[in-house]
């Protein structure tokens, strides 16, 4: 059984760019490239972002979504 317990998370909330019809994609992807060990991604999202989670499970990353209590979601990726 895998655990995010030792990492610390960074938060990236990407709301306000998907509300303004931005792409966040790259700076989801910088922002998983400069991650060091014992690092994570907590990504706030306003839905779940399902094709990003395959692709970043396909790169290694384990995640973990959970709905929050407004209906946006939070995904956590970290490598074990």
């Amino acid at each position: 059984m895998s655990s995010s317990g030792a990492h610390k998370f960074q938060t990236l909330d990407v709301r306000a760019l998907i509300q303004r019809g931005e792409e966040p994609r790259e700076k989801i992807f910088a922002a998983t490239a400069a991650l060091g060990p014992h690092e994570g991604l907590a990504l706030i999202s306003p839905f779940l972002p399902s094709p990003l989670i395959e692709k970043l499970q396909a790169d290694g990353f384990t995640a973990r979504p959970e709905r929050l209590h407004d209906g946006s979601w939070q995904t956590l990726f970290w490598r074990e």
